[in-house]
């Protein structure tokens, strides 16, 4: 029941962050064409861009990490056997998992602090906390996938049903 919660969240961000990315690649579109048709592009295109790909990045994240998508240095650990493996996994998935929820949890404390000091982005003048704030939600979702892939994988149970039933 809570695999299928997560992984149907996990889902959901990645749709809203290929959404976003979309939408940032039209916005830079119109931009660049608007500066070689009228030498007017859109006023903050970049931090605009920036903004959207921050945010696209950290709704992507999850699903990553569902997925297995992450780079495995496995080198050293290649001809261990597959028990040892899968504790070493649900080691490593549990101190992502540790990274991703410190990474949410700063990520909140820094929209509130930003919020307070009343910072805006330098061009258009947007309140630079929803940034922050929006960035948090996919962390903590990552982290709660990342925690329970850990725990799955250290009472030596599949990851299947995490991923809906395909393997990574």
């Amino acid at each position: 029941m809570i695999a299928r919660l997560l992984r149907h969240l996990a889902q959901a961000f990645a749709l809203f962050g290929a959404a976003v990315a979309l939408g940032v690649a039209a916005l830079t579109v119109v931009s660049v064409v608007l500066r070689a048709l009228t030498t007017q592009p859109i006023q903050g295109d970049v931090e605009l861009a920036q903004f959207g790909i921050a945010l696209a990045i950290s709704m992507a994240v999850p699903w990553c990490q569902l997925r297995g998508a992450n780079i495995i240095v496995d080198f050293f650990t290649q001809r261990l056997p597959a028990a040892s493996i899968r504790r070493l996994d649900g080691v490593g998935a549990l101190l992502i998992a540790a990274m991703f929820a410190l990474l949410g949890w700063r990520t909140g404390v820094g929209a509130f602090a930003v919020h307070a000091a009343g910072e805006t982005s330098m061009i258009r003048g947007l309140p630079m906390w929803w940034v922050y704030a929006m960035l948090a939600p996919g962390l903590a979702l990552a982290a709660w996938i990342a925690a329970l892939q850990g725990w799955l994988q250290l009472r030596g149970r599949s990851l299947d049903a995490l991923r809906g039933g395909v393997p990574a």
